[in-house]
């Protein structure tokens, strides 16, 4: 009679997750993964994010923050692209963007279904919760693989036997108890397609990322000048990188996403370099409203254009940065003059 309880309660709850539109609802226990994270930060792998060494105890372990968890669910939201994000590389004028953020901010997304989900939890079976997104202290993709979405494949990032690449995460951390699910297995076998095609060569070794060369990490995370040595390898990637993702052979099963507000805005599927060059500060936040470039700022962004200026190799746009060697800020005017150099 218990297990058949145990089973109608876990049936509900993932139910009630899949019709707010989450692809994929896991549920599995609280673990301690501070170890794994203490070992790379002591490498010095997460460069400038001093926030990831903050209470590393806490990240690692929700039990740390909250001793009364007893439970965690672990969604997955499809965001697969319509097309090869690799493709985008080839024309050196226009800009390349991270297929996650062509679109709206998934964090507002996801985190307003997840409130909803948490709403309906608590009403339904009195437990407390808590909620998180990618905003605060909570190793996602360790429990999505502990609970059963997919596994950290070689370049770190979460892989998914249904979806492939592209899945944004979400924890809920539950005070009451429910029946796991079984972890997922390492399917990488002896593929290593993600670790060569990085640019930058940013995996030290399988399953280990150095984000001090990652290209994600370099034009979202880091504000100051990037090192010289590693701005040719940029190419025209001005915010994210999605190399290692897009060559997984998993993605053969990816599926185009169904969510709206993830689909590409037409404007940033290779915006024109010298048009994002231009921006000012009210343009730039006119510009990506509701996008998660809008958090980085208008001198960080049009710091990495200048980069993929340089790189283009078209000297029309030499007067574009020309135009920029005096910005008042001067990690901007240092990129105007190494793209400047670049061109001549």
């Amino acid at each position: 009679m218990l297990s058949t309880m145990t089973n109608a309660l876990r049936s509900d709850i993932i139910t009630h997750g899949r019709t707010l539109g989450f692809d994929v609802v896991r549920i599995t226990r609280p673990q301690d993964f501070s170890a794994r994270l203490k070992e790379w930060l002591a490498q010095g792998y997460h460069g400038s994010m001093d926030w990831m060494a903050r209470d590393p105890d806490v990240r690692g372990n929700p039990l740390a923050m909250w001793p009364e968890v007893k439970s965690v669910i672990s969604v997955g939201y499809n965001y697969g692209p319509d097309s090869d994000p690799m493709e985008k590389l080839k024309d050196k004028t226009r800009g390349n963007i991270s297929v996650y953020a062509q679109g709206d901010d998934y964090h507002d997304i996801i985190k307003k279904k997840l409130k909803a989900y948490g709403n309906w939890l608590a009403r339904t079976y009195g437990t407390q919760l808590k909620v998180f997104v990618d905003t605060a202290p909570v190793m996602e993709k360790p429990f999505a693989q502990a609970a059963g979405i997919g596994w950290q494949g070689k370049h770190t990032n979460l892989v998914s036997k249904d979806y492939g690449s592209w899945l944004f995460l979400g924890t809920i951390y539950l005070t009451m108890e429910i029946e796991p699910d079984s972890p997922e297995v390492d399917h990488c076998g002896s593929c290593r397609r993600c670790l060569d095609v990085c640019p930058t060569q940013a995996f030290p070794q399988p399953y280990v990322l150095d984000a001090r060369k990652c290209i994600s990490y370099l034009t979202i995370e880091h504000k100051d000048a990037i090192p010289e040595e590693l701005r040719p390898k940029l190419g025209n990637r001005i915010y994210g990188c999605d190399d290692c993702l897009s060559v997984c052979p998993w993605n053969k099963f990816a599926q185009q996403t169904q969510e709206l507000a993830f689909a590409p805005r037409e404007s940033l599927r290779g915006p024109e370099l010298a048009a994002l060059a231009l921006l000012d500060d009210a343009a730039f936040r006119e510009t990506f409203r509701k996008s998660p470039i809008k958090r980085i700022g208008r001198n960080r962004f049009v710091r990495n254009v200048l980069y993929a200026i340089g790189n283009s190799g078209d000297a029309t746009l030499a007067p574009i940065a020309g135009g920029l060697v005096t910005d008042p800020d001067p990690v901007v005017a240092d990129a105007a003059r190494w793209a400047l150099n670049r061109l001549k």
